[in-house]
This record gives structure tokens, sequence and C-alpha cells, in this order.
């Protein structure tokens, strides 16, 4: 089939567009992103998969796909959405497509409000450890699939079973349309969604699940869903099926035991032990067992932008991560602080939208407020915006307004030049922020410019 991608250089639709691609369809796509930067990261890994680019103007649908899949985000008064409408393309959205391809393997759906990347990305891994063969489409980059060929997305997995490891987004709301072999759900908070209305989405693809459903049992919001047939639990609570105890946090891994046996993750903080716990308890249930899972799990090095270590030298720290609701920016800052030499860390957070951060404006500012401490910084980047219509009534002042007013340190700028100046003398840098590939740039340039440095005096 000939199937072109529109914003395929979202997170979500280019592991789809890898994945079809690596099955042997011809794969086409444009992104706007890529036409504001064309040496954008992603597009070349696409490129090397041998994925042609277009630009968005809708020249791409002039070669004639199949169906065209486009990202949620794509406008219906794009150019591109007009001339497939002329062609007489058909178009499907991207959560369709996924629901489409869901019902044509045995997949096994992560969801979640935080952890989904993690999770399902360690979850494919272990399978694939254990000789499983999984498939995999996921909206993280899974460090340890890119092998040989560094240039080419590694967010997929093409594999020779009918198993299909799958992140289930539910920012949409159309998670409800799947209809999984097994389900894992890691927890439930404010993000793109109130809490109700996604409570109601995850007791729907709970009833559409045929198979187990793995649900944390530590999270106040899932009690509904535990105790029903089929659910399988995982917590540190007692009770849960697969409970971690004997817990050790480290400024860069951790360590658990389930029952008996000890598990070592090279990821740290506590909810990277909730995001492998669901692995685990999903894993098991496929059959793995306890001991073949614990010798694998060491070789998980994580997901791109997720805890990525930039610069780690001469006392000085940069991590670059996708941190972007209260839940995942609190967890975050927490693992930050596991890291007991850094007492005066810079943190630079890029809101992911206009809409979100008025929808939680107040639970940000409850989060940084929370987590920040005495000599720390928050500096605030503009939302982000990649066009389109928006009500733009809201800004990252408002939150660092909000911020103060409780008495820690925050900042809006204007731009990326203003970020060094203000975080100079900070050994620990910490970028935050979805959506935007090239924060993993900004941090990047960070990294440089402290290595270049003279030694920072010794921090108190």
């Amino acid at each position: 089939m000939r199937i072109f991608f529109s914003g395929i250089g979202g997170s979500g639709v280019s592991a789809i567009a890898s994945f079809m691609a690596a099955r042997g369809h011809e794969v086409s796509g444009s992104d706007r992103a890529f036409d504001l930067l064309p040496g954008h990261p992603v597009a070349a890994q696409l490129r090397a998969s041998g994925i042609r680019i277009f630009p968005q103007d809708g020249s791409g649908m002039e070669s004639a796909p199949d169906f065209a899949v486009m990202s949620t985000a794509v406008e219906a008064g794009t150019p591109e959405v007009i001339r497939a409408r002329a062609l007489g393309v058909p178009l499907k959205t991207r959560p369709e497509y996924l629901a489409e391809l869901s019902r044509e393997f045995d997949t096994i759906a992560v969801t979640g409000t935080s952890g989904k990347s993690t999770a399902s990305g360690l979850t494919a891994f272990l399978m694939r450890q254990l000789g499983m063969q999984p498939n995999f489409i996921g909206g993280g980059r899974v460090k340890a699939f890119k092998g040989g060929q560094q240039q080419r997305p590694c967010n997929f997995l093409s594999g020779g079973s009918r198993w299909l490891v799958m992140e289930a987004c539910e920012s949409d709301g159309t998670i409800v349309n799947y209809s999984p072999r097994h389900l894992a759900i890691l927890n439930l908070e404010l993000d793109h969604k109130g809490i109700e209305e996604t409570a109601r989405m995850f007791e729907k693809v709970s009833e559409n699940t045929a198979g187990f459903k793995a649900v944390n049992a530590d999270d106040r919001n899932l009690r509904p869903l535990l105790g029903r047939k089929g659910v399988v639990t995982f917590g540190m609570g007692p009770g849960a099926d697969f409970r971690a105890c004997d817990i050790s946090l480290h400024p860069f891994g951790s360590e658990f035991t389930v029952s008996g046996v000890r598990f070592k993750l090279a990821l740290p903080g506590l909810y990277n032990v909730y995001n492998a716990l669901a692995s685990i308890a999903v894993v098991s249930g496929l059959g793995g067992t306890l001991e073949k899972i614990a010798q694998a799990l060491p070789g998980f090095t994580g997901i791109e932008r997720r805890f990525d270590i930039h610069l780690n030298a001469r006392g000085m720290l940069v991590i670059d991560d996708f941190a972007h609701n209260p839940h995942k920016i609190s967890s975050l800052m927490k693992a930050v602080q596991l890291i007991k030499e850094q007492t005066r860390v810079c943190y630079v957070f890029q809101p992911h939208g206009f809409g979100p951060v008025r929808m939680m404006k107040n639970e940000y500012i409850g989060a940084f407020s929370e987590n920040l401490r005495g000599g720390d910084l928050l500096i605030l980047l503009p939302i982000f915006y990649q066009g389109g219509t928006v009500n733009m009534d809201i800004s990252s002042g408002d939150l660092a307004r909000g911020i103060n007013e409780r008495g820690k340190s925050a900042i809006a700028v204007s731009g990326r030049q203003e970020v060094l100046r203000h975080a100079g003398g900070r050994r620990c840098v910490v970028i935050m922020g979805a959506r935007d590939e090239t924060l993993s740039l900004l941090a990047a340039g960070i990294a440089r410019r402290l290595s270049a440095a003279p030694a920072l005096p010794r921090q108190e």
C-alpha cells in the first residue's frame, strides 16, 4: 500500500509511519515543523528509513496514496487536507488508523496519564529479550532499539509474532475504540482531560479488553477497577499481585524485590519503579518468569528525552526530559533531588500548549512551588505554539507570578537565548517539555557551554 502521513513528525505518527514502512509499504509524509526547520532531526531519521518527506502544501497528495493518515494536530483547512479531498484520497485520523492496526494483532495496550512511553517501550524490550518477537508502536524512542542504525527511528519494532505492544494515549478520547487483548493502566491524574472523564475512558477500554488487565493498585483514582474479573495488580502496598519491596532509589538507578526476586533498573525515581512493575506484570502474564525478566531488565536504558543525560562531569549535570504535566514534573523533580550534590538546580520548562496551561494552571503552580527548593530557579520559556487556531489568553508569565507569590523563584523569558544568562553559575540544568523535539538541541547546547566553561566553585 501507499500511505501518506500528515503531521509525520509527531511522536505517535512517526512510530506508525516507520512501522508500516518496515513492513514493506510505501510511506511518505509531511510536517509543518519540518518546513520551519529543514534540518529537523526527526525528518533525517524518517528519510533514513526510506520515507519520503514533502512540504505540507498539498504536493504530497500528487503521489496518489491509497489513503492518508492525519495527525489530530492537522487542521481541516490545511492545503494537504483540501488537496486530498479534491483528489478523492481517503482520509483517516491517526487514532482511527491506530485502532484499525490494533485489531490486526493481539494487542497489548499500555495507557495512563504518565509513563506510557517508558512502560510500553520496556514491555516490548523485555518481550524481545525473552524471545517473544513483539511488534511495537510507541510514543518515545527506545534507546535499546537503536542497534547499528543510529539514524533510524527507534519508536517501533516490526517483529515476527502476532503481539503488538502499543502506547495507548487517552488525550483525544479515542482510546475507547480500542479492543486490546491485554491492558496495562499505569495511573490516573489530571492531564489532557479531567480525572472523571479520563476514568470513564479507562473503564471503557478495560471493558473492551479480552484478557488480563494490569492495574496500579496504589493509585486512588484507579480503585474502582480493582477486584474485577481479569484484573491483576501491581504496586508497593500490601495485597498487590506484583508488589515491590526493599526498594532502593539511587541517583541514576533503582533496585527492588518482587516475590523474592531482586530487580535492578537503570532508571531513577519511584515513578520508574512503577513503570517497571507494570511491565513485569504484563510480561509475566504472557509466560515470562520473574527470574528471566530480572536478568533482562538491567539492559533497558530508557527512552530518549526521559531523564536523558547530556552532561555528567566535573560536578556538572544537564538533563533533558519530556515531563510536561504536573504529575510528571513532580516525579522528575523528586528524582533530581536524589542527586545530593546538586543543591541549586536550574529547571527550564517549556509549556506544551495554551489549552493545557489554561486547564492545569493551578496544578502547575502547585507542582513547582512544592518541589522547588530554596536555591533552585525555574526558567519558563514561552508556551510552545506550532500554528493553527488557538486562544492565547494565558502565558508563561502567569505561571511565574503564581510561583513567585508562593515564595519560590521563577522567571518567564522571551526566548532560549536568555536561558544561559539566567542559569549562569548553576551546576545542574534540567530541561522539561513535550512536543518540541528541538528541546534536546537546547539541552545539548547548554551541555557544550558548561563543558567548555571553567570549573565552577563547589556548591554549598
